[in-house]
């Protein structure tokens, strides 16, 4: 199908536009905007800055994508956002490009949704199939992982980041890192709550799984085992084979050990080098 730009939009004539992509009326595409085959921009969508956006993508009225970081080190350099396929921008949506740190990038995977007014700040990283409800707000530099699901009006601290399959509660204050497979909860006093079981279900985890996932729940948050501990009773009880599941739970305790309040790329993220782009992951996945 041929590409559908209406005569009441401006796209400039440099944007390199993919075939069977819809504009809609009252949109702007700046000059250094690619956008991929069979995305559409419903109306009133601004798209501008260093911004490359995949296939199948699309944009409800009043999104703003790419536009300049709400940060006080940014300087005007050509930072990038880098989008997938088949992600769903609502109402509202903002979406900020990549701030003068780290590799000066914001990158967003596949299949992720971003309901009304949710917004991505600066350097964040949201990988697939993710979920961010109506109100949502991630300061800089968090990382989201696959399939985790934040619920309306949570905010997010910088340089937090939210585990595979976590849920986090609406009208939550996250201010430190969300486990994998954990449900958080609370503003003052955001904690885990329990085991994620609905959607380790949907998302095809198997039983046996699941059943250590719990029993390390249970180490962790209820008898107050540290790391070590943990690990060497399911080294013994599963003879060594440990689940993905459960090394992925393994890498987060990792990470935040010595970590700043709980946050744990909070030292790590401060203080990395910029990556050339000639010499940086274009891939959306996995950038970190």
């Amino acid at each position: 199908m041929a590409t559908s730009i209406s005569n009441l939009s401006h796209v400039d004539p440099q944007a390199e536009i993919g075939e069977d992509v819809t504009i809609g009326p009252f949109c702007f595409v700046g000059p250094d905007v690619k956008i991929g085959n069979g995305t559409v921009l419903d109306s009133h969508v601004s798209i501008t800055g260093h911004t490359t956006i995949g296939e199948r993508n699309r944009f409800f009225p009043s999104s703003v994508i790419g536009s300049e970081p709400q940060d006080a080190g940014y300087h005007g350099a050509p930072t990038r956002l880098i989008i997938g396929d088949d992600n769903l921008f609502r109402e509202g949506c903002t979406i900020h490009r990549g701030a003068e740190k780290e590799d000066h990038c914001t990158r967003i995977g596949n299949r992720n949704t971003f309901l009304c007014n949710s917004h991505v700040a600066h350097n964040c990283r949201i990988f697939d199939d993710v979920t961010l409800v109506n109100g949502v707000l991630l300061g800089g530099h968090v990382h989201v992982h696959d399939r985790a699901i934040v619920s309306g009006n949570t905010v997010v601290h910088q340089f937090c980041t939210v585990g595979t399959l976590a849920f986090v509660s609406g009208g939550a204050r996250a201010t430190i890192d969300v486990p994998p497979f954990m449900i958080c909860t609370g503003s003052d006093d955001f904690r885990v709550r329990f085991v994620n079981l609905v959607g380790m279900q949907r998302a095809g985890i198997s039983e046996s799984s699941i059943t250590v996932i719990r029993k390390a729940y249970r180490l962790f948050y209820r008898k107050n085992k540290k790391l070590d501990e943990v690990r060497e009773i399911f080294s013994q009880e599963l003879e060594g084979v440990m689940p993905m599941a459960l090394q992925t739970l393994f890498n987060h305790f990792e990470g935040i050990q010595g970590s700043k309040a709980g946050r744990g790329r909070e030292a790590a993220a401060r203080s990395a080098k910029y990556v050339p782009e000639e010499n940086s992951q274009d891939s959306t996945r996995r950038a970190a």
